[in-house]
């Protein structure tokens, strides 16, 4: 038996589905007497066998305030999730469905919150931490937090999803529905909808019902308001389709009703346009897929064409306005009805994708024929000895450690030729005069199949032939902190589906391979395990640190626009696999106020975040707030900078070198180390003093303990382990040993790191 909830089927409950009393569970938690902040709850069938790795997930991963509850469907679901260790089990009968599974599961429930998962599906490495974090924070009139999520299928692992941009946009605002269309863009699961439980049992009715899709969209449409956390909580598993059991082709009628009750709720809770103008177009674009995907018979397509057309008409929105091109073509044709139109119209759409496909295709077929013919040929030439080619980070232009390589290259070997690889947007960024190629047009081919030394900070493409004779020379960017390479194995929110066999094939390339220290070395051939041979040289991009003299300092501090006598601190926080765009983890007008007048903040957001509109576009007329995130070298930035805060960033080893204060921001360090993976325990050897929210990073500033006798024994200790190689003359080494050729006893020792004298502070510089 069921009823009517807003024009969706609505499951009654069931005798048989009825929770028993609490303690019938099989526990509660990790912790049963901390006050419960997230209730985790799993339920449905034992699909193909996947909710023991769903709950081995859960179980790694145990803290207090988070429990898990099992809404077991079956005896396989029971037996599967039967004696673990801080589960609690509520086993329901089999046949029974989703949305009676999921009501069972939260009323055994303590926790403030709720977060269904299906039981084919599973919860990413930090997830539950995060997301108890998160909801922790949030006021009481948030009713639902909305998350990313990453799939998973039978071929692949950790595919991103398409609603991060959605995710971002909302930042860590919480509105309500009226104000915030984005949320109804993100893909309707209830699994990355963590809901209110108070807000569950007032609308119980709605979102307990089988229709997950109708469950998702109206816990957004009922929500008092909403909050944002860009970071994934949900892995979803698809199913292979052969696998799963096909209904009658009339079922899909059931989209269209579901949209038309959805799009009533909106109407009834008297939402303004903008989100109902969003669903609105979520339901066309779901129905025109049906028909143009979907293998129907002609019959059930006209009908549901007939029915699509009438929903469209009847919902849509006062002054909406149809796209342009083909999608609104399409659009027009449904509201008019016109069944057979719309078949010619898609009929004739397909033919002509076909063709212009056919001829990108052959074009592409007969560009990649004449490119691997001019590269076979080029390869068949001999290599030129003088001539090196350089990149860094994917082409961006003359940067990093190759850039300081090819300086002092050009010093001690000038016969030998530099090129460098840069994409056609970064050219006019390039210094006068410096030779390049772009990736893909013929020459680009011909320097890289005849240059005696590749040198990159990341790998050269798969299609990049490695020569016998020819020099592969990898530089890395960073000293590791967080998993790299095959590290990453375990961790598929961060490796979103990277190729390690494609890796490995690029690693073996590689000759030699560039470190700063002795823990680069041992992480290096840990995480890219090949033949080559590591230059424990140092970084050369680090050798600014120990050259530059007070006027350089003057003078770059002069260019940033920062007055004489002020104290200028550098933020530069790292990228988030869990984060589709930056957001400022600090309130940087308020930091800027409190740490006074005297204080300017040069604020520099991580380079993948480059392509996104910066969020501190609003501060920058104050003055107090640089954005500095397009100003290169990230070295002269160090150079201008009294202090230095970041969080994850490799730029604290390098600026280490300078033996000024550093202060790491850790607002979220448990979930980035469950998220990405560390190689250490950076809140136990920090290179200075520790702040875990705002309030404190303000305080250890206005106190003055960011350097004081404690910070600069954390400095000193963590300088002497990361800074073991940097003395001035890396890039002198790699030279030497790689280009000319000389041994490893005739190059220039190490410096001792307490016998080196690093460039001046910007206090001293201003006095000499």
């Amino acid at each position: 038996m069921s009823t009517r909830e807003g024009g969706a089927t609505v499951p009654e409950q069931s005798e048989s589905a009825a929770p028993g009393p609490r303690d019938a569970g099989a526990g509660y938690g990790p912790d049963a007497g901390a006050a419960c902040e997230l209730s985790v709850v799993v339920h449905g069938r034992n699909v193909q066998g996947h909710l023991g790795a769903c709950l081995d997930a859960l179980a790694a991963q145990a803290s207090p305030g988070v429990e898990v509850i099992v809404a077991a469907v079956g005896p396989a679901a029971q037996s599967a999730a039967a004696g673990r260790p801080g589960v609690t089990v509520v086993p329901l009968p089999e046949g029974t469905g989703d949305g009676a599974a999921r009501a069972a599961g939260a009323e055994r429930a303590a926790g403030r919150w709720l977060h269904f998962v299906q039981s084919k599906d599973t919860v990413p490495t930090g997830a539950p931490r995060a997301v108890a974090d998160r909801v922790a924070e949030l006021p009481d009139g948030v009713d639902v937090l909305v998350v990313d999520h990453v799939r998973s299928t039978w071929r692949h692992q950790g595919m991103p999803g398409p609603d991060g941009k959605h995710l971002a946009k909302q930042g860590r605002r919480d509105l309500p529905p009226a104000h915030c269309p984005n949320p109804l863009k993100v893909t309707p699961l209830l699994g990355n909808r963590v809901l209110r439980a108070e807000f569950w049992r007032a609308h119980a009715g709605r979102l307990g019902v089988d229709d997950e899709t109708f469950a998702a969209y109206a816990a957004l449409l009922l929500a008092g308001r909403l909050a944002a956390l860009d970071q994934v909580a949900l892995n979803v598993r698809e199913l292979r389709p052969e696998s799963l059991p096909k209904g009658a082709p009339e079922e899909r009628y059931g989209v269209i009703d579901r949209y038309e009750s959805l799009l009533g709720l909106a109407a009834d809770r008297g939402l303004p346009t903008p989100p109902r103008a969003a669903l609105y177009d979520v339901m066309v674009g779901h129905c025109l897929r049906v028909v143009a995907r979907e293998q129907l018979p002609d019959a059930v397509r006209r009908e549901f064409f007939r029915r699509a057309s009438k929903a469209a008409v009847a919902w849509r929105p006062e002054g909406h306005q149809r796209p342009g091109g083909l999608e609104g073509v399409r659009r027009r044709l449904l509201e008019e009805d016109a069944y057979t139109k719309y078949r010619t119209f898609q009929t004739a759409n397909q033919q002509r994708r076909k063709l212009r496909s056919a001829v990108v295709s052959r074009k592409h077929k007969v560009g990649l024929k004449v490119r691997d013919l001019r590269y076979r040929r080029a390869l068949d030439r001999p290599v030129d000895p003088d001539l090196a080619v350089f990149t860094a980070y994917w082409d961006r232009g003359v940067a990093c450690n190759p850039a300081a390589i090819a300086a002092k290259l050009a010093e001690l070997a000038p016969h030998i030729h530099q090129v460098w690889v840069v994409s056609a947007a970064n050219v006019p960024l390039l210094p006068p005069g410096t030779d390049h190629v772009v990736p893909g047009t013929p020459r680009y081919w011909e320097v890289m199949a005849r240059a005696k030394y590749l040198v990159n900070n990341v790998n050269f493409p798969n299609a990049v032939v490695k020569r016998p004779d020819a020099v592969h020379l990898q530089t890395h960017h960073g000293t590791p902190l967080k998993r790299m390479g095959l590290d990453q194995l375990d961790y598929p929110a961060a490796s979103k589906g990277l190729n390690f066999h494609s890796l490995l094939a690029r690693i073996d390339k590689w000759d030699y391979s560039v470190s700063a220290n002795g823990h680069s070395t041992q992480m290096w051939e840990r995480a890219y395990p090949s033949h080559y041979t590591s230059l424990d040289y140092g970084y050369p991009r680090n050798d600014v640190f120990y050259g530059a003299g007070a006027a350089d300092v003057r003078a770059i501090r002069e260019r940033l626009g920062i007055a004489p006598g002020k104290r200028a601190i550098l933020y530069a926080p790292t990228h988030r696999d869990y984060e589709a765009a930056w957001t400022p983890r600090l309130d940087l007008a308020t930091l800027a106020d409190r740490l006074g007048e005297d204080t300017v903040l040069l604020v520099r957001g991580h380079y993948f975040y480059g392509g996104t509109a910066s969020p501190l576009a609003g501060l920058r007329r104050s003055g107090r707030v640089i954005d500095v995130s397009s100003y290169d070298p990230v070295e002269e930035l160090s150079l201008a900078a009294d202090a230095l805060i970041t969080d994850y960033s490799s730029i604290m080893f390098d600026y280490a070198n300078l033996d000024r204060p550093i202060v790491v921001y850790a607002d979220d360090w448990e979930t980035y180390a469950k998220t990405r993976g560390v190689y250490f325990d950076l809140m136990e050897q920090a290179p200075g003093q520790v702040a875990r929210t705002q309030e404190e990073l303000t305080e250890l500033f206005t106190s003055g303990a960011w350097r004081d006798d404690t910070a600069a024994k954390a400095r000193q200790a963590f300088r002497r382990r990361f800074c073991e190689y940097d003395d001035g003359r890396a890039a002198e080494r790699v030279v030497r040993r790689v280009f000319l050729g000389e041994s490893e006893d005739s190059l220039p020792p190490v410096t001792p790191v307490d016998e080196r004298t690093p460039a001046p502070t910007p206090e001293e510089a201003a006095k000499r």
